[in-house]
C-alpha cells in the first residue's frame, strides 16, 4: 500500500478517495478503466477529469457530490448553468423548501396576474423577477433533497431497490 498523503490542499477527488481508505492503486483496480497515474494527475490538478471518470469515481467513492462539483466547477457549460449544491441535513432542506413554498403560495396570484396576457410589462418586471428568484430557491432545495437521497443511498442507509426509477 502507498504512503499516506500529507498534502495540505487536497481536492475533492483526493479527499473522496482517501475517505474510502483507498490508495490510488486500489482505486484504479476498483474503477477498472482509470489508471493510478491518471488518478494522480486528476488529484494534483495536472489534468481535468472526463465526465465518465467522474461518474465512476462518484460511484466507487460513494460520493454523489462529485458529479455536481464537476459540473458546477469544471465543465464549461455547467459553470454557466449548474449551481453548486451543498450537502445539507434533511431537516434544513425541508425547512428551506417549506419557507420557499410559503412565499410562492403568497406570490401565486401575482404570478397569474403578470403572465395571463403572455407578456411582462415594465411595471410587472420587479415582481416577476422576485418570483423567479423564489422559484430558483425551490429548484436548489429540490436539488439538495435529491443529493441528500443520493448520499443516503450511497452510504447504504436506504436500499436503492426501494426507490422507483432510481
Amino acid at each position: 500500500m502507498g504512503r499516506k498523503s500529507i498534502k495540505v490542499n487536497k481536492n475533492i477527488y483526493q479527499t473522496s478517495r482517501e475517505n474510502m481508505n483507498y490508495s490510488r492503486e486500489t482505486a484504479a483496480e476498483k474503477l477498472g478503466f482509470i489508471s493510478s497515474d491518471r488518478i494522480e494527475k486528476i488529484e494534483n490538478e495536472k489534468s481535468l477529469p472526463h465526465p465518465e471518470e467522474i461518474l465512476a469515481m462518484a460511484d466507487c467513492y460513494k460520493n454523489p457530490s462529485l458529479c455536481n462539483y464537476f459540473c458546477s466547477h469544471e465543465c464549461p457549460i455547467g459553470i454557466e448553468y449548474v449551481p453548486e449544491i451543498k450537502a445539507k441535513e434533511l431537516s434544513q432542506i425541508t425547512l428551506e423548501m417549506l419557507a420557499t413554498l410559503n412565499k410562492l403560495t403568497q406570490e401565486k396570484d401575482r404570478l397569474i396576474e403578470i403572465t395571463v396576457d403572455g407578456e411582462i410589462s415594465e411595471d410587472e418586471l420587479p415582481d416577476f423577477l422576485k418570483i423567479k428568484d423564489e422559484l430558483s430557491k425551490m429548484s436548489l432545495a429540490i436539488d439538495s433533497l435529491n443529493l441528500w437521497l443520493d448520499h443516503t443511498i450511497a452510504s447504504g442507509k436506504i436500499d436503492q431497490s426501494l426507490i422507483p426509477d432510481k
